[in-house]
């Protein structure tokens, strides 16, 4: 398996963009009641060398949306925009594994947001997460590597990793630190690097830090966020990452 490479990070907070390359089939969902379950969405299209964006909507305000669209459009890529006044979806919800999409249910993203982001990504599991005590599914949570997933201590986190468990037919490795914060990292797969982290300071999260030292197939790079920190942004919230040639 093999996650999205970077090229360029940009910073726009709070203006959340998701990116998936089509491929196969998807199922997911959470029901009526409440409660996550799964169900199979309908095959989607394959294509080659397509990349949908989701711009979503929810809290962020219009202008940021905006600017987000036109810098997708420069970069000639495809554009989903959500319409439905009712939905919402904040890309702090939505974890992709390169396999399938996790959507946090939170204050910022709510079950119609999740279902459009599923009729977008036909060929992709799409499977809901309820998130207690946090701003978003990746206030806890994110992907540190093919297959692995970093995932903080708190009672919250591990309620929602075992959630994400239970609704995939795919196991995946796991990375616990004691700080929820911490979870937040961003990997890269850079043909000429390698495996890359970027991953919170150790004079932020000193014992979470030693647990990412612990990646000896990593590039690690350690990141001050604390300014950031007090206004929701975490790492994956200053970042978009888009999967384009060098040219780019």
């Amino acid at each position: 398996m093999r996650l999205l490479s970077l090229t360029r990070v940009r910073a726009f907070p709070y203006s959340k963009c998701l990116c998936a390359p089509l491929g196969k089939d998807g199922h997911g969902g959470r029901g009526s009641s409440g409660e996550a379950q799964t169900s199979r969405l309908p095959p989607g299209a394959a294509a080659e060398r397509v990349t949908e964006r989701t711009v979503s909507r929810g809290r962020c305000p219009r202008l940021r949306v905006e600017a987000m669209k036109r810098v997708l459009e420069s970069l000639n890529l495809n554009i989903v925009e959500m319409i439905d006044e009712n939905a919402t979806l904040d890309g702090g919800d939505v974890l992709f594994t390169g396999r399938e999409f996790f959507v946090g249910l939170s204050r910022r993203t709510n079950q119609r947001g999740a279902e459009i982001l599923a009729d977008t990504f036909k060929d992709y599991a799409v499977s809901t997460v309820p998130v207690h005590d946090a701003l978003h599914l990746k206030s806890f949570c994110s992907m540190a590597g093919p297959n692995l997933i970093a995932i903080g201590s708190s009672e919250a986190a591990q309620k929602a990793l075992k959630t994400m468990q239970q609704m995939s037919d795919h196991r995946y490795d796991k990375l616990t630190v004691p700080d929820d914060a911490a979870a937040n990292c961003i990997y890269l797969n850079i043909p000429s690097k390698g495996h890359v982290l970027l991953h919170r300071a150790p004079e932020e999260y000193p014992e979470s830090a030693k647990v990412f030292e612990k990646l000896k197939d990593h590039m690690l790079i350690p990141i001050a966020n604390t300014e950031l920190d007090k206004v929701d942004g975490s790492l994956t919230c200053c970042s978009v990452l888009i999967n384009k040639t060098s040219e780019l």
